[in-house]
């Protein structure tokens, strides 16, 4: 057996289990505000810079415009943001809060950093380990970006 491709021996595979439980904690508190994991980050773009295009939303999220497309058709059905065409270029979608998708930034910061810190408080990691960690994920992901 190689044990390159022993699963212990696969970065990918603890990367992959991280997220997958990470999504999983939010969810519950994601699901008060009636999102999904998703929808919040596209607010959390939204909440940084409104009015912003398809587009650039989705290279933000390092998604697909068609990927992110249907996520916003969601949000508009339910209240949360609107899309309007570019005063520019008319093919251009426009994508704003609304008062309800601006009201939910509050909310979101009442319940989640306090309800994701109670889901990681057993964890040993400090706010200074979080943040390397972070410095490191994101050395993975511009590498493997350029490809």
């Amino acid at each position: 057996m190689y044990s390159e491709l022993q699963l212990d021996n696969q970065i990918c595979f603890r990367l992959y289990t991280a997220s997958r439980l990470v999504i999983q904690a939010y969810t519950p508190l994601l699901h008060a505000l009636g999102i999904t994991y998703p929808q919040y980050l596209v607010l959390m773009v939204l909440w940084e810079k409104d009015c912003q295009p398809v587009n650039d939303i989705a290279r933000r999220l390092q998604l697909e415009t068609n990927t992110v497309t249907p996520l916003l058709q969601r949000m508009e059905k339910q209240g949360i943001v609107v899309r309007k065409k570019g005063d520019r270029d008319k093919r251009q979608q426009i994508v704003s809060l609304t008062e309800k998708g601006k009201q939910m930034e509050t909310e979101a910061y009442q319940t989640i950093p306090q309800g994701m810190g109670e889901e990681l408080k057993a964890c040993p990691l400090q706010l200074e380990d979080y943040q390397n960690l972070a410095k490191e994920l994101d050395s993975i992901i511009e590498t493997l970006k350029k490809k």
